[in-house]
């Protein structure tokens, strides 16, 4: 009976071993896996390099960048000369985002919120005038837009527009951004959407912000 008793207890011993070692096995192999990689509408990996929106909001509430953007008839827009208006950038790819970004900047244009002389919008786009002239033949209504050019990323790099989430060739091209600066030069709205939709509503809502606050209605 003795002899019995102790293989029993061998063997359960034997048996607990096997399912211990099993456990830390399973553990170790779990915690050593490659973390899951989370990726955007566009298959950028998520977590690595790519802001969020939060991070662009860091923009908010500081000085814009210098600038000075010519559009296809070669008339200038600078920061400096934009004093005392508001201000929407829409960062965007251009020629190759059709027609996502062409609704867009078409929309903007045709948009009578903005048609008055305290808001300027401007379409920034990095292709050469001479191809955007293509564009505007396909789409004749892109003509009424104000789309001016930013010759080697210049503007977009100092916008920090170029490694967004929306951006379909990251490092390269913007891809479907907008900022929203107020009469004195400051960054009050970055909204950067990589669904690529018409936001025309969102920046009117933040205009009428900005004239609220200049006249004193709100705090």
């Amino acid at each position: 009976m003795r002899k019995d008793n102790t293989t029993i207890i061998t063997v359960a011993i034997g048996i607990i071993a096997l399912v211990g070692g099993l456990f830390y096995l399973g553990g170790r192999n779990r915690s050593s896996a490659p973390a899951t990689t989370a990726v955007d509408p566009h298959g950028h990996n998520t977590t690595a390099n790519v802001p969020s929106n939060a991070s662009l909001n860091d923009l908010v509430g500081k000085s814009a960048p210098a600038f000075s953007l010519a559009d296809r008839d070669g008339k200038l827009y600078s920061l400096e000369s934009l004093r005392g208006k508001n201000v929407v950038l829409f960062f965007n790819e251009g020629l190759m985002c059709y027609p996502a970004c062409w609704n867009q900047i078409v929309s903007l244009a045709k948009d009578e919120r903005f048609e008055n002389t305290d808001t300027v919008v401007l379409s920034v786009v990095v292709d050469p005038p001479g191809e955007w002239q293509e564009a505007v033949k396909q789409m004749p209504e892109l003509a009424e837009a104000t789309v001016v050019f930013d010759k080697d990323a210049e503007v977009s790099k100092k916008f920090s527009m170029l490694k967004t989430a929306s951006s379909m060739h990251y490092g390269s091209l913007p891809g479907h951004t907008y900022v929203v600066i107020d009469e004195e030069g400051i960054i009050r709205y970055v909204f950067d959407d990589p669904n690529m939709g018409i936001r025309n509503d969102q920046l009117a809502t933040e205009i009428s912000k900005l004239s609220q606050s200049s006249t004193g209605n709100i705090p």
